[in-house]
């Protein structure tokens, strides 16, 4: 079997159809995103409860807790709602505040606003995701003091708009 180079686990790995989409997505997370390399990383191992799990991509924010979870299929499996509540288990260890589900032809990201999760149509960049951590607490803060505060966000493109798709179509899988 092929194989290709995983900068994130410094080895060569077996270039399986879901590898080709992960080593992409890192690629994106690299240069669209702005992740440094060495705040990512790839099949990372959790445990739920009894069961033993494993995260295809997970970004880490300076604070060194997860900021963003990443699953990946090959590009012959659907982004239905199985896959997006697959990420949203793995989350629930994780508490990241971003997912993102991609098979390579379609990504879908969300963010966690409130108690929920929301689609959002771009990715912030690595910089701004820390910078809406640190204002969304600030604006909890102010929202308790009385005062109104403002988020605001940088928004990059992580891939071309027809890869992103409304939450309706995602509701309809």
């Amino acid at each position: 079997m092929e194989q290709t180079w995983d900068p994130l686990r410094k080895k060569m790995v077996a270039l399986t159809p879901e590898e080709k989409v992960r080593q992409w997505f890192i690629g994106v997370l690299r240069d669209q995103v702005k992740v440094p390399s060495y705040m990512m990383m790839s099949e990372v191992a959790m445990k739920f409860g009894q069961k033993d799990f494993r995260a295809d991509i997970l970004v880490y924010g300076r604070d060194t807790a997860p900021l963003m979870v990443v699953e990946c299929k090959r590009e012959d499996i659907e982004m239905t709602r199985e896959v997006l509540e697959q990420a949203l288990k793995y989350n629930m260890v994780l508490n990241s505040r971003y997912i993102a589900i991609t098979n390579g032809r379609k990504t879908f990201g969300f963010e966690k606003v409130g108690e929920t999760y929301q689609q959002i149509k771009a990715f912030p960049d690595w910089a701004a995701m820390q910078q809406s951590g640190e204002d969304g607490k600030r604006k909890k803060a102010m929202q308790r003091s009385g005062e109104d505060g403002k988020r605001k966000e940088t928004m990059q493109q992580s891939g071309e708009d027809e890869n992103r798709q409304d939450a309706e179509h995602m509701n309809d899988k």
